[in-house]
């Protein structure tokens, strides 16, 4: 699980320099799904390890 953490959080790296590496309209659209991709990596890195512990309880 922790490659699929890890593949979000460069992911969203990638698209932070990427929306300022373009000069279109979708750069805004494209920072902000890097943002997302972060923050999901994040949430999920924290949330999924104590789900799995109160599932065994």
């Amino acid at each position: 699980m922790f490659i699929v953490y890890l593949v979000l959080f460069l992911l969203g790296f990638y698209l932070f320099g990427l929306a300022f590496a373009i000069d279109s309209d979708p750069s805004g659209y494209i920072f902000v799904a890097g943002i997302l991709s972060v923050s999901l990596a994040v949430a999920l890195l924290f949330h999924l390890p104590s789900a799995a512990d109160r599932s065994k309880r």
